[in-house]
């Protein structure tokens, strides 16, 4: 009870919130909503006063004794006028709420599209795709629909009501208020549907965005699903998705459906009932034929507007629900921030020192992944990290690049804790290479240099001729120019991983990061990586993630990580002769001690 209670007060008030913030978009664009209110009174003038014409014509023209010839005419001349201005100041108004429609939705997509940039990898972690997805492109075409529809069809059908009562008002006062009688019925209708209208609404519009974030994610993870042959079982689990969401928006037409039928069977009876007073006044000659028609004219308009709102009320609450989604993501803040006074570091004063002081990191709360790391990495030191999957590795590189922040301790670089570092400023100081590549569809060109267009063209060249692939894209027919599309399909893993790595050259980061960057490659192409790798590393503190422990063998140091903790830690040779963590690990990759030793 006290739920229903709260929801109920709660919900008008979240409607007048989005409301309120998407006046804010509306603002910039007032005079053009001026301009679309003085057509709309333009056009709803120039078709009220055509009845009226028709009812002038009827009267003074038309009846036995008034054959007036020229009087006549020029009503029917006038009234093709007034048809004419009316299309004229549709199209007019139709076009202008169009351009600031489209251009207050373009900007709230484009605000929406760069507050989920800002976004912590935390957020990233709990929001499936498909919904952020939705909220892009669906629900922002929702506020598109509300500006071009419903918000035109609010303003002149709501006006064209007005106008419709004052001059049936000035026919005749009496036949007025026998037509008004229907008002209290249009209104218990319109309450009693309100509510069961929203819940099918906001229903039909999460169903939707469940199914959607399910063929993202099954897209995404295609390969899982056909190498473990699950096509059916996704299939079947699609087909729930789908039928919830079928069973949902049935339910909202049908609601719909119902509740413009109702207004439909009310302006009949009502047509019918004033079509018996107005003739009974008619046979009684206490008021014109002609005005009885144009009273019968302006009752059938006077429910047109009515039901060009009610068919619009699907698009008002989808709206609204559409509203709510995206401010909420407005009202979600990253929880990893720049502070106000946020450090900004030239990169040539970078020297490369690390320090992991005592850290303590879980992505759940009651749960740690790391546990009162402390680990500290000399500048230009290539340090190797090993560990079973869990052990806590990738999560280390994750608080580097400041993706999540400590729960306790702090990470320096150079003595500077990376809180107190514009996370700007942070990323050009360290650059990561992963395990799967990221490409997106554009030239071979714009993906090295991230689509910024003041990086050369010849320092893009070079960084591939430093890795060596620079001898692969020069094979290819448009060579730097050729196209790719999203995710670098049409390439080897070998190859897109060559293009990530002359990705991170380009942009010359201090501290260089691979999360087991090499683990996909075959063995000539991880030897090209190898070679390029100790150029690259050359002058830059290097941590790499290892799958296999040959790419780390030559490293300064190697760290061994289990449960969260460093449990080994030395040079290849030493961690060989401690007998423990690294040397099972070895094995496990080689199976002879014999090459161990001959490699040591």
């Amino acid at each position: 009870m006290s739920r229903s209670k709260e929801s109920s007060t709660t919900e008008p008030k979240a409607v007048k919130t989005s409301f309120r913030a998407l006046s804010v978009y509306a603002k910039p664009h007032w005079l053009t909503f001026a301009a679309v209110l003085v057509c709309a009174l333009m056009g709803i003038a120039a078709d009220l006063f055509q009845p009226y014409l028709v009812k002038i014509a009827i009267d003074d023209n038309l009846m036995i004794g008034k054959n007036d010839y020229h009087g006549l005419l020029m009503i029917c001349l006038f009234y093709v006028g007034l048809s004419v201005s009316s299309l004229f100041f549709s199209y007019l108004q139709n076009n202008l709420l169009q351009f600031a429609g489209q251009s207050i939705v373009a900007k709230i997509r484009k605000d929406l599209f760069q507050h989920i940039f800002k976004q912590s990898m935390s957020y990233y972690d709990k929001t499936p795709s498909g919904s952020l997805i939705t909220h892009v492109s669906s629900d922002t075409e929702t506020l598109n629909q509300f500006f071009t529809q419903v918000l035109l069809s609010l303003v002149r059908d709501g006006m064209t009501l007005i106008f419709i009562i004052v001059l049936m008002y000035h026919l005749d006062p009496t036949l007025t208020l026998y037509s008004m009688i229907v008002i209290p019925i249009i209104a218990i209708i319109a309450i009693s549907f309100r509510r069961y209208m929203r819940k099918t609404y906001q229903l039909s519009r999460t169903r939707l965005s469940q199914m959607v974030a399910y063929v993202a994610e099954n897209l995404s993870g295609m390969h899982l699903i056909q190498a473990f042959h699950q096509e059916n079982e996704q299939m079947k689990r699609f087909v729930d998705r789908n039928s919830s969401y079928f069973q949902a928006n049935l339910r909202e037409i049908r609601t719909n459906v119902l509740f413009n039928r109702s207004f439909d069977i009310l302006g009949n009876l009502s047509v019918a009932f004033i079509t018996w007073v107005g003739g009974m006044a008619v046979f009684n000659k206490t008021i014109e034929f002609g005005v009885l028609y144009a009273f019968i004219t302006y009752i059938r308009q006077f429910f047109q507007p009515i039901n060009n709102i009610t068919q619009q009320w699907n698009t008002l609450q989808s709206t609204t629900v559409s509203m709510n989604r995206i401010w909420n993501i407005f009202a979600t803040q990253p929880e990893v921030n720049d502070k106000q006074n946020a450090k900004t570091i030239p990169l040539a004063k970078v020297k490369g020192e690390i320090h992991f002081n005592h850290v303590k990191f879980g992505y759940l709360k009651d749960i740690s992944v790391l546990e009162d790391l402390e680990l500290r990495i000399e500048p230009g030191e290539m340090i190797g990290i090993v560990g079973t999957t869990g052990a806590g590795k990738s999560s280390l590189i994750s608080l580097l690049c400041r993706f999540y922040d400590v729960q306790e301790g702090s990470i320096r670089i150079d003595g500077t804790d990376i809180r107190d570092i514009a996370q700007a400023n942070l990323h050009r100081m360290v650059g990561l290479v992963q395990q799967e590549p990221y490409l997106y569809a554009g030239s071979i060109l714009d993906n090295v240099r991230m689509f910024d267009e003041s990086v050369a063209r010849e320092d893009v060249i070079k960084a591939c001729q430093l890795v060596g692939a620079d001898s692969l894209i020069t094979r290819l027919k448009d060579g730097y120019e050729t196209r790719i599309s999203e995710r670098g399909s049409g390439l080897s893993a070998g190859e897109r991983q060559l293009i990530s790595f002359a990705r991170i050259i380009v942009f010359q980061p201090k501290i260089l990061i691979l999360d087991e960057a090499t683990a996909n490659l075959d063995s000539q192409t991880e030897q090209l990586i190898q070679t390029a790798l100790q150029i690259v590393a050359e002058g830059r503190t290097t941590l790499v993630i290892a799958h296999r422990i040959s790419t780390i063998i030559h490293a300064n140091r190697i760290l061994v990580m289990s449960q969260g903790q460093i449990v080994e830690e030395g040079n290849h040779s030493e961690l060989l002769a401690l007998h423990g963590y690294y040397e099972q690990l070895y094995l496990h990759s080689h199976g002879s001690m014999d090459a161990a030793q001959s490699i040591s």
